[in-house]
């Protein structure tokens, strides 16, 4: 026989009840907020916790010493377009037509873009309930030309930047090579800035873009700071034109260089300060890393690879190997991570930590890396690639790379193609320049094999770089 309940222990269960579900709907049950800083051009050697002697990144640094500093992390390509479109996909770009190996990036005439089959790390953390914003530079397609390239068609819920690279539209008269100009003038560029598909500024004032940034940054995650959001932070700099504002103007050792820098280095630091204010940081996962190497054609006013060899535009270790650091406060433990990991392993990372399920349609290279994050593993990869628009320029297996192609940063000289591949062990001599492959033909065989392996996967796809919209001209 059956005891009657009295109401005020029901009435008091049914309470507990939903303080439970409320308890789960709360930001300390919520999913990890994810934070990808990225810089344009900076290179491995261009922040004091990489050695550089001059510039000054104390939030960096500190960013770095309670976080994961990687010392061998590297961008999927050795340019702009091709990168972002790895980072935002986790493939290599020759899987979508986001390469070539003479037009190289978008231009603001190119009718191509990031095809609209492709899953971008936004639309998968957005399928979880995430808040999507892209504050900064795309460079994946100029939506002027074709509204389907833009990152509100792409996942993301909110937009503030440049659609392309800041020199990419110059004034008619400019002087040559203005773009790599130390003493830098506004009237030499006609950058536009957008929010969403509204044109705000044209010519955009560069001077004020690290600030304007930033602000929109802090303004995304203070509203979106009860709820799991997704931050895409692509800077414009240092990519030259270089501009920096008042605040940092001819207040760095290094120059405007380091001028710009060091402005960058005060952005990151508001962004780790407002996760902090918000009582966010425990809960948030900030990656900072760059797209490519140092521009070092750009001389005064390019970065430093440090003791890597080349930058931009090279498959040399400068041109691809560049910084990387994670933070999560009480999740990631203070440590330097000597494993290989690149930008493509964020896309698979993110949807781990978020419950994400990755596309199981196509091949995706990147790695799942929270075992380096959080030190308790190893990561398998069989090969990472190093490809120079279209042509797969080298590879590394271990602490192996082999050289099939090369060829500097840019310049006149031809890419050479070696019947035995140089072969460099990048952990011991990751200057590239004792080459040993006379010693170790069982390791070439071991590359070779599998860079084989991986071009079997690789389907030709419509060039996305080949494009041109000449009426617009």
């Amino acid at each position: 026989m059956s005891k009657e309940v009295p109401g005020d222990l029901v009435h008091a269960a049914f309470m507990r009840f939903l303080l439970f579900l409320f308890a789960l709907c709360s930001p300390l049950f919520a999913a990890p907020n994810i934070v990808i800083i990225y810089a344009d051009d900076l290179g491995y050697g261009d922040l004091g916790c990489y050695g550089h002697p001059t510039i000054r990144t104390p939030h960096l640094d500190r960013m770095a010493a309670e976080g994961v500093r990687f010392t061998q992390f590297y961008s999927a390509a050795e340019v702009c377009t091709p990168s972002r479109a790895a980072l935002m996909t986790g493939r290599y770009p020759i899987r979508n037509g986001m390469c070539h190996d003479q037009v190289r990036v978008l231009r603001r005439f190119s009718s191509g873009g990031l095809p609209a089959d492709e899953v971008t790390l936004a639309e998968l953390l957005k399928g979880k309930g995430y808040s999507t914003g892209l504050v900064g530079k795309w460079h994946l397609g100029v939506w002027s030309l074709n509204p389907a390239h833009h990152p509100l068609n792409h996942g993301f819920d909110f937009h503030f930047g440049l659609p392309h690279s800041n020199d990419m539209d110059p004034n008619a008269g400019n002087p040559k090579m203005a773009n790599a100009l130390a003493d830098q003038k506004a009237e030499y560029w006609n950058a536009p800035l957008y929010r969403g598909l509204e044109l705000v500024e044209q010519p955009a004032d560069q001077t004020t873009l690290t600030r304007r940034y930033t602000e929109e940054a802090v303004k995304f995650i203070t509203a979106n700071k009860t709820k799991p959001f997704f931050l895409y932070f692509p800077h414009t700099f240092p990519h030259t034109p270089l501009f920096a504002s008042p605040t940092f103007k001819d207040k760095s050792r290094r120059g405007l260089y380091g001028d710009v820098v060091e402005e960058l280095d005060w952005s990151v630091g508001r962004v780790l300060d407002t996760l902090r204010e918000s009582g966010l940081a425990e809960n948030t996962l900030v990656v900072f890393s760059s797209d490519n190497g140092p521009w070092t054609l750009m001389g005064e006013t390019g970065g430093s690879a440090g003791l890597l060899r080349e930058g931009k535009g090279s498959t040399w270790e400068g041109g691809m190997r560049v910084p990387g650091i994670a933070w999560w406060p009480g999740k990631v433990k203070p440590a330097v991570c000597r494993e290989v990991a690149c930008t493509m392993d964020l896309f698979t990372t993110a949807a781990k930590i978020a419950g994400a399920e990755i596309p199981s349609d196509r091949v995706i290279d990147g790695k799942d890396i929270t075992p380096l994050l959080f030190g308790d593993g190893k990561v398998e990869r069989e090969v990472f690639c190093y490809y120079r628009g279209q042509q797969l320029y080298a590879a590394r297996v271990g602490a192996w790379k082999a050289h099939f192609i090369t060829r500097s940063s840019y310049g006149p000289d031809k890419a050479v193609t070696h019947e035995i591949p140089e072969l460099y062990n990048v952990e011991e001599d990751p200057s590239e320049v004792r080459n040993v492959a006379e010693k170790h033909p069982d390791i070439i065989a071991k590359i070779r094999a599998a860079v084989e392996k991986h071009r079997a996967t690789v389907k030709e796809v419509p060039n996305q770089l080949e494009g041109v919209v000449e009426a617009a001209k």
